[in-house]
């Protein structure tokens, strides 16, 4: 039988605290068996994941999409390096689309709020009878050139 690390030792190893080990398993993150006196141990493999996982989210990926792209690793084996690549071209165009959002964002805050108002005299994002009102609420000018949401 394996004996795998205690909650601890993945926690002291990852830098990651016991609390947060705990969130990763209730969404799917991580995995962890219990022994017969009903104590979560971890494989050593967790480690690899558990520092993907922090990466990521430095990065701003959201959870869920951190736990697709992880589900579709095999399990019981580190990440291998050819993994890890996979993983962050399928991420780089999701950073590349917020990036080019925050840039537009920054870049015509401060003129307009692309709501079709008009409320400012100097609207470099024009909508001439408020037609923007049809395709629904809030910012649609700078939603809609950078991608929703």
């Amino acid at each position: 039988m394996v004996k795998g690390l205690t909650v601890g030792e993945v926690a002291q190893r990852s830098g990651a605290p016991v609390s947060t080990l705990h969130f990763y398993e209730t969404k799917g993150l991580i995995q962890s068996w219990r022994t017969d006196g009903n104590q979560r141990r971890y494989a050593r493999d967790v480690l690899r994941r558990i520092a993907v996982v922090r990466i990521a989210q430095r990065a701003g990926i959201p959870l869920a999409m951190i736990k697709d792209h992880l589900d579709s690793l095999p399990s019981g084996k580190p990440i291998s390096a050819g993994e890890w690549r996979t993983l962050t071209i399928a991420w780089r165009a999701e950073l590349n689309q917020r990036i080019e959002k925050l840039i537009q964002l920054r870049d015509h805050m401060d003129r307009c709020i692309g709501c079709g108002c008009l409320s400012l005299s100097d609207c470099p994002l024009r909508n001439a009878d408020d037609r923007l009102a049809m395709e629904g609420p809030g910012p649609r000018l700078l939603v809609s050139a950078g991608g929703e949401g």
